[in-house]
């Protein structure tokens, strides 16, 4: 390289590239890349707020500002709309959910060398970045790692554990896969410590699948005002913050007065958002969410019927859609390519599509696009703040 090369975009890893497709980790839009292989940074670069970045797995994106940040997030969504020929109508500034409102983690807790270490991987590999701070969970959920680096002190031998922490209505949802224990006195003092810390529940899986070890109370998340049993383990937006965002557009699209479908429920987050001035069957695979979903809607006595049906092996065909004002589909990863053609064939005047892989998404929209529908509107959200994971609303209309 004989000249300064400016970095022009971020890929969807996080690196930063050059117009002649260099990759350089950690740039951003603005920087150059000098001769020597160094960066200079520009405008759009921002000091890390966390020490631990560049190591820890958990973020790929604090070097960049907030305007660089937003446009990754508007640029994956777009980049996944014109792959696919999708030319979106509206889009909508980008909704980013601010620091420290991650209401769910997945972390991991092993023995380093006589003493626990309790974090994300770090980036590419399966080593434990020991973590001291966090920019990105809620406080309450980061207030629970030290604790939970002493209570494990005492123990001796390796151990690889998994912990999952989800914020309830009642405070901390504790998973902890992997954690054997051995004897009374280490009941016990587990017992203590989920009294001590005032955990919502604590479950355990000492290699027999999960059980709950504490719960002084059901368990609950409220979802548009409705408090429904939170199952261990089931599907919950990342933020309070990324929730709003998502439902206040299905809410705005969709209206009131009408009969529509929630495609892959869960637990009703937009079910419950969207029943009252609707009424809306919601459909769900998962057993433990499907129920809870209906003992909710039957307790707040809202017009929501809730049916138990995989989609993916049972796709709504178009006879069962037909009548129907409008429907909003929020899928796994994978996508809605089994149930997509049925809704196309029904002709749904309205379909709002929630998507956390934008790969997918256009993917299943241009099977909507080839169906006569047309993406009125796009709205990029960046649900988890400083990573590469990109989520986003849309709609279509026919």
């Amino acid at each position: 390289m004989s000249q300064a090369e400016p970095i022009v975009r971020v890929a969807a890893k996080g690196d930063g590239v050059t117009a002649s497709g260099r990759h350089v980790a950690l740039a951003a839009p603005g920087d150059l890349l000098l001769p020597d292989g160094t960066v200079q940074w520009g405008p759009h670069h921002a000091a890390p707020p966390c020490r631990q970045f560049g190591r820890c797995g958990g973020c790929q994106l604090q070097h960049l500002d907030e305007e660089a940040l937003a446009g990754f997030v508007r640029d994956r969504v777009l980049n996944a709309a014109a792959g696919q020929g999708l030319e979106p109508e509206a889009v909508a500034p980008v909704h980013l959910s601010p620091p420290q409102t991650r209401r769910r983690a997945s972390l991991r807790a092993i023995n380093g060398g006589g003493r626990p270490l309790i974090g994300f991987s770090e980036a590419g590999s399966h080593r434990v970045v020991d973590m001291r701070e966090c920019h990105v969970l809620a406080p309450e959920l980061f207030a629970l790692v030290e604790p939970l680096r002493d209570a494990l002190a005492s123990r001796r031998g390796k151990y690889a554990l998994a912990i999952e922490l989800t914020l309830a209505d009642q405070g901390v949802d504790c998973a902890i896969k992997g954690l054997e224990l051995d004897g009374l006195q280490q009941t016990e003092a587990l017992l203590d410590f989920c009294r001590e810390q005032r955990l919502a529940r604590l479950m355990l899986d000492q290699g027999f699948g999960p059980e709950t070890f504490w719960e002084p109370d059901p368990v609950t998340i409220t979802l548009a005002g409705v408090p429904v049993d939170l199952p261990a383990g089931a599907f919950l937006q990342a933020t309070a913050d990324g929730e709003a965002a998502l439902v206040s557009a299905a809410r705005e699209w969709l209206g009131t007065g009408g009969r529509l479908a929630d495609l892959f429920s869960g637990l009703g987050t937009f079910a419950f958002a969207l029943a009252g001035a609707n009424k809306v069957l919601a459909v769900e695979a998962a057993r433990d969410a499907h129920l809870a979903c209906r003992t909710a809607g039957r307790r707040a006595g809202l017009p929501v019927e809730a049916v138990h049906r995989d989609l993916f092996r049972n796709a709504l065909r178009a006879e069962e859609l037909r009548g129907f004002d409008g429907v909003v589909l929020d899928p796994p990863r994978a996508g809605a390519r089994e149930q997509v053609p049925h809704l196309a064939a029904a002709g749904v005047p309205r379909i709002v599509y929630i998507s956390c892989n934008p790969s997918s998404w256009a993917r299943d929209g241009r099977t909507l696009a080839d169906a006569g529908y047309r993406l009125a509107e796009l709205r990029p959200v960046g649900q988890f703040r400083w990573s590469t994971h990109v989520e986003l609303a849309s709609l279509f209309v026919r």
